[in-house]
């Protein structure tokens, strides 16, 4: 229902500005935080389902799109403006370590805690829950509740925000789009589906999370979401699948479904049974963010870089791989699917080491 009224919103001129991706976010989060729908936080059958299944196969079908091409003329810039946004999470971590002084609320667990807002602002929430098992963080049952509820506080309304700022910056201070912008193809608007061309699409879908489910059962060192990413990519050049109608559609719904989720995990009613503990939280999280923010879009600036490259790389940081892809199709830049991909990937496998860095140091 939040996807329907998310689309219908978008037929009207003031709707298209904010965009459906933005607008399933609002929506879950508040008929969430009034209780007409349980939030994602509490878990449950049906948000773990779209978390293993529907997300994984938006991106795969998602990616279907992609031509090669893209890799090569926005791999690097999106690489670097990664490795930017990293480098500005760490700072974020450290100004706001000294200013808010969190450990003189949380105590021995206070450096634990960075650790782990520095992983998931890095490369998304597996970087944090590693971090938070190896200090036993999650035996800690108000602490742990209450970063997990301030990080998808901070965290959603940061979505938003990379979603949104790209168009105003681009108005107000245009930039040279990337080449592969600029002479491929666009994201589609609308496209007829036919019953083969949909059948044919979920089972490939269908296929590649099997595979991708296999071969990481003999490979675990390799992350199924590199294999999902290799096997669609692969798959985008065939010319049967390029024929394909109906990718961008199915991929996308499934894509906005999943940010339907992350709307209900912005849960401000969950920060009342922690106490003075949530503001601590906010604070030193929110004052990471907006450094975080501050570094890779002024630094970027200075570059003249392409506004909407810095949102992506900023998602991957900040969401991972799901919500880059995210990034990507709202900002309608096919060309930034399959780099959001790796380097959520690399952020995955970056930002716990960093966070583990980070914990020992403070």
């Amino acid at each position: 229902m939040a996807v329907f009224l998310a689309q219908g919103l978008t037929r009207f001129s003031w709707g298209r500005t904010v965009g459906s991706a933005i607008w399933v976010i609002l929506i879950c989060a508040v008929i969430s935080n009034f209780g007409l729908i349980p939030s994602a936080m509490d878990g449950g059958p049906v948000y773990d389902g779209v978390f293993v299944y529907l997300a994984p196969l938006g991106i795969f079908i998602a990616l279907l799109e992609v031509d090669l091409k893209s890799l090569k003329k926005a791999g690097l810039p999106l690489l670097l403006m990664f490795l930017l946004g990293a480098a500005g999470t760490v700072i974020g971590v450290m100004v706001a370590w000294f200013v808010v002084n969190p450990a003189a609320q949380i105590g021995d667990l206070a450096s634990a805690v960075a650790g782990m807002y520095t992983g998931t602002y890095i490369g998304g929430s597996i970087n944090f829950n590693a971090i938070a098992l190896h200090y036993e963080v999650n035996q800690s049952g108000n602490l742990f509740a209450a970063t997990t509820v301030v990080d998808n506080l901070i965290g959603t309304p940061w979505i938003v925000a990379t979603l949104i700022l790209p168009k105003y910056l681009q108005k107000f201070y245009p930039r040279e789009k990337l080449e592969s912008a600029q002479s491929g193809e666009k994201i589609i608007t609308s496209e007829e589906i036919s019953i083969a061309s949909l059948g044919m699409i979920l089972g490939l879908g269908l296929l590649g999370m099997a595979v991708s489910k296999v071969l990481g059962s003999y490979f675990s060192d390799i992350p199924e979401i590199i294999v999902l990413t290799t096997f669609a990519l692969i798959l985008a050049q065939v010319p049967m699948v390029k024929q394909l109608k109906g990718k961008h559609t199915l991929g996308f719904f499934f894509i906005l479904i999943f940010l339907a989720v992350i709307g209900t995990l912005c849960d401000v009613g969950a920060l009342a049974g922690v106490g003075e503990l949530a503001g601590t939280l906010i604070l030193f999280v929110g004052l990471l963010v907006l450094i975080h923010g501050a570094v890779i879009f002024g630094i970027g600036a200075l570059f003249k870089m392409d506004w909407d490259v810095i949102a992506v790389a900023s998602q991957a940081n900040v969401g991972g791989n799901t919500t880059a892809i995210a990034a990507a199709e709202s900002l309608n830049r096919p060309d930034l699917l399959i780099p959001g991909v790796l380097v959520g990937s690399l952020g995955n496998a970056l930002g716990t080491y960093v966070g583990f860095a980070v914990a020992g140091l403070l």
